[in-house]
């Protein structure tokens, strides 16, 4: 007789599965906080992130102490100040970029899933070229072809015009694979009952899209917008530390590895610290993304119990 397997109890099962979806909200939240807490931390410090603090007798970078827990970069500036400022600048971008790819990508999916016949093939097509074409590789071509973007006619107007192409470039190629997922909810959800309803009480496309089909779709759009923010990260640094992003001085994270990589051997903390960040935020949006899939997925919670 084989013996009776035991069963996970209910709460317990609910709270492994919940486990990756607190831990990244938790990351999430606490680099949230960093962001926001940036300026009144560097004013309690009482330097920047642009201000030279090593003592003059020495050559920096100098490291880890009471008065710079991170120790100073090449430059003599505090490491953590510049930090706690990166992540201003990787959130931001993250997700501006990620935003312009929602609003591409969640029209072109609607109005091909919705429509369907030839704009639905012709939309399809330009996503498949786009998702045929290498998008780090694509993505550093075309920043590297603006090598002056303070002096580009609509770049310039920006506060930062290396950021405002960078967040423009990402977002104008991260927009294809949400196309075609909105696209393949479209497709289902327009057969359901309450949307042949609306069509048969004479509502109109754009009604019956934007009332009925896109709310029923968030799950999955929120799921796919939470990782693409935690890849705009990865390849915003990307970019930086390959010298098309984030211009010099801007406490980039990517700039900073970059910076420290010269003392990787002899003075890690340098670089181990920007490098440690970017892998806890991708980590945390990639532990939240996860978590709202297994949360809105019902073939996942089955598995889970």
């Amino acid at each position: 007789m084989t013996p009776e397997v035991p069963r996970t109890p209910p709460r317990q099962a609910r709270t492994r599965r919940d486990l990756p979806l607190f831990c990244g909200a938790l990351i999430v939240a606490l680099l949230l906080a960093c962001a926001v807490a940036a300026p009144a931390v560097t004013q309690v410090l009482g330097f920047g992130p642009y201000e030279q603090v090593a003592p003059r007798d020495v050559t920096p970078p100098t490291p880890p102490d009471r008065d710079h827990l991170f120790g100073t970069d090449s430059m003599g500036r505090d490491q953590l100040s510049r930090l706690l400022h990166g992540a201003r600048i990787s959130l931001f971008v993250a997700v501006a970029a990620e935003l312009v790819a929602l609003l591409l990508g969640t029209t072109v999916g609607a109005i091909a899933g919705w429509m369907g016949g030839w704009a639905d093939a012709i939309l399809m097509r330009v996503v498949d070229l786009l998702l045929a074409l290498p998008a780090p590789l694509l993505a550093l071509a075309i920043i590297a072809a603006v090598p002056e973007p303070e002096t580009a006619p609509i770049l310039r107007n920006f506060p930062e015009p290396s950021l405002a192409i960078v967040l423009v470039v990402l977002g104008a190629l991260g927009w294809a694979g949400i196309a075609r997922l909105v696209r393949a909810e479209m497709l289902r959800l327009r057969e359901e009952e309450y949307a042949r309803a609306a069509r048969a009480a004479g509502a109109s496309g754009a009604r019956i899209v934007l009332r009925h089909l896109l709310p029923n779709a968030l799950g999955p759009i929120l799921v796919v917008a939470t990782l693409g923010t935690g890849g705009n990260i990865l390849m915003e640094a990307w970019l930086s530390f390959l010298g098309v992003g984030a211009r010099p001085p801007l406490p980039s994270w990517g700039t900073m590895v970059a910076e420290g990589q010269a003392y990787i051997l002899t003075r890690p903390w340098v670089c181990l610290a920007p490098g440690l960040a970017i892998l806890i935020a991708v980590l945390g949006f990639n532990l939240m993304g996860d978590g709202v899939r297994d949360r809105i997925d019902p073939r996942r919670r089955s598995v889970a119990a």
